[in-house]
């Protein structure tokens, strides 16, 4: 009998690595979850047959490149899945050089960026005639200073590359508008600044994978019933819906672009005149990826199948009315966070019978995240990544 087929998926502390790694690994292929720690969330299911520690992408991306580029040189590995969007692009800039020992999901990175850069989605939604906010695109204090009399407040300041809704500042005059834009900016670089859409409306993910010729292969769509932070983030609860009109949009976007692989496109329903509005397209794994899997779209073994194979059969029917929740920790933040804690505790007391964590079929990666949260109990920068401010 053939040894299945290796591949390689890193970032193992993050819900959407442990995801995949589920995913390709319940699929009987041979999984190495790679992180800068050994106590990370993924690292403990029991469809991860092997792990690899890597300096870190954000602090070390050169580093990270040589590691990984030595383990899948020498690994045997029929793919790697890099998942966030520091080892995405990390792996995007020399996809090149990894190609040469293994197959690379991503566009080419001059592909990549158009998602990556939000100013750059937004131009080209412009260009295709899509509804997205007013925006305004910043470079310089100067050119802050020539658009304050033209908004409207309140605004909001986006910076061109973020995920996880970090980076956001809403301003409600133009003097917070100036601050604002300076402490952002100086963190993050380069920002937009957005008009702002109103809470009441739906916001909605639309989860796609197109083939090398952009052509729609997968897709689900999923509606946010519950986020951290409370304003506007990362989904703590959601449910998959039928939007067809959304995956539209969303298709026209990426195939403007010329993408391929997966992509999420982010709309939020305007309560004023009750029209989706394009937000941001995030060019990898998504946060809520178990729902995906769990409605019938097993997005992972997808790619994998389109990259090995050349090309795949759609998958476009997905079940309606499925519900997975975040609980560890963002709906125990969404729940500490939001206003109306007594009305919203039978909410969050409510059994959710699917987790994107806790599986009595995988228990493992409930412990991993006991023992990494001890780990990073202490950690400064962890707690900055977690913890979120509400605009």
């Amino acid at each position: 009998m053939a040894n299945p087929a290796k591949v390689l998926v890193t970032d193992a502390q993050m819900r959407n690595s442990l995801a995949v790694i589920r995913s390709l690994g319940g699929r009987g292929l041979e999984v190495t979850g790679a992180e800068t720690t050994r106590f990370a969330t993924a690292l403990f299911s029991k469809y991860c047959r092997h792990k690899l520690i890597y300096p870190g992408p954000d602090n070390y991306p050169d580093r990270f490149v040589d590691c990984i580029l030595n383990e899948v040189r020498s690994g045997g590995y029929r793919a790697i899945f890099p998942v966030t969007d520091s080892s995405v692009l990390a792996i995007a800039k020399h996809k090149k050089e990894f190609s040469k020992y293994t197959l690379v999901p991503l566009p080419d990175t001059e592909v990549l960026m158009q998602a990556m850069d939000k100013a750059e989605t937004i131009r080209i939604a412009q260009k295709n005639g899509l509804a997205c906010p007013e925006t305004h695109f910043v470079n310089t204090p100067d050119e802050l200073d020539a658009i304050k009399d033209r908004l409207t407040f309140p605004a909001v300041i986006k910076p061109r590359r973020s995920s996880g809704s970090r980076g956001l500042a809403l301003c409600r005059s133009k003097e917070e508008l100036s601050q604002k834009y300076q402490d952002v900016a100086a963190s993050y670089g380069p920002c937009l600044v957005q008009e702002y859409i109103p809470h009441g409306g739906d916001e909605l993910g639309v989860y796609l994978l197109l083939n090398h010729n952009s052509e729609l292969r997968a897709v689900s769509v999923q509606r946010r019933l519950r986020s951290y932070p409370v304003s506007g983030g990362p989904s703590t609860l959601r449910e998959t819906v039928s939007r067809p009109d959304l995956v539209e949009i969303a298709m026209r976007l990426l195939k403007a672009m010329a993408w391929w692989g997966i992509a999420m496109v982010e709309f939020k329903v305007d309560p004023r005149d009750n029209k989706p509005k394009l937000m941001e397209v995030n060019p990898r794994w998504w946060g809520s990826l178990q729902l995906s899997v769990l409605s019938g779209v097993d997005f992972p073994y997808l790619l994998y199948q389109l990259i090995t194979e050349g090309d795949i059969e759609p998958v476009l029917d997905y079940r309606v009315g499925v519900r997975c929740r975040w609980l560890l920790p963002g709906d125990i933040l969404w729940f500490l966070s939001a206003p109306h804690k007594l009305s919203n505790l039978p909410k969050f007391l409510k059994f959710e019978r699917n987790d994107d964590i806790i599986s009595l079929k995988d228990p493992g990666p409930t412990l991993g995240f006991g023992l990494a949260s001890l780990r990073f109990a202490f950690d400064r920068d962890m707690w900055k990544f977690v913890v979120r401010e509400s605009i």
